[in-house]
């Protein structure tokens, strides 16, 4: 028995073909198998079979690709831009956003016992339109609230309004000194 038999937690093995191997079932799985998994809240964890290293989150993010091109899709070109200009100094707040926020309609959706993918649908399409725009209010007033901050130090060569910049006043060498 391996040491994840005894955490609960699958462990499935990634080799260099490509395939993914359960070792707790002793079968070879496919995305739409782990997305199962995921679906019936099975704990697992994916590992490289030959270096160890926990691929778990690029597989999940296999599996949100492949779900994503078929059927209809829950994030639209624009959704994603916005996520993806959220990388860099903002990132940890957008992750914390958006963990919270599907936290919640899980919950919601575990306590109404809404499990139908048409109400999911349907719950989707209109909370889009409004997390996107608070989204993009978000991010402007942080861009402005950032780039204000870093003028008001001159980290961009700019000045805050009102103030001469360094040097001002001052006159260079060969202006008539």
């Amino acid at each position: 028995m391996t040491d994840n038999s005894r955490s609960n937690t699958r462990l499935i093995k990634k080799y260099p073909n490509r395939r993914l191997y359960d070792t707790y079932t002793s079968s070879h799985l496919t995305l739409a198998d782990i997305r199962q998994l995921v679906v019936d809240k099975i704990p697992f964890q994916v590992v490289d079979a030959k270096t160890g290293e926990d691929l778990t989150r690029s597989i999940l993010l296999q599996v949100i690709l492949e779900a994503e091109s078929g059927g209809e899709p829950i994030f639209s070109s624009e959704m994603l831009m916005g996520i993806i200009q959220f990388y860099g100094p903002f990132q940890g707040v957008l992750g914390s956003y958006l963990d919270k926020s599907i936290q919640t309609v899980i919950d919601v959706q575990s306590q109404t016992g809404a499990q139908s993918s048409e109400a999911w649908s349907e719950f989707m399409h209109q909370q889009a339109p409004v997390m996107q725009d608070l989204m993009r209010q978000y991010v402007d007033q942080s861009k402005a609230l950032y780039l204000n901050t870093q003028n008001l130090f001159g980290l961009f060569g700019g000045t805050p309004p009102g103030q001469a910049g360094p040097g001002a006043g001052r006159k260079k060498n060969g202006d008539g000194e």
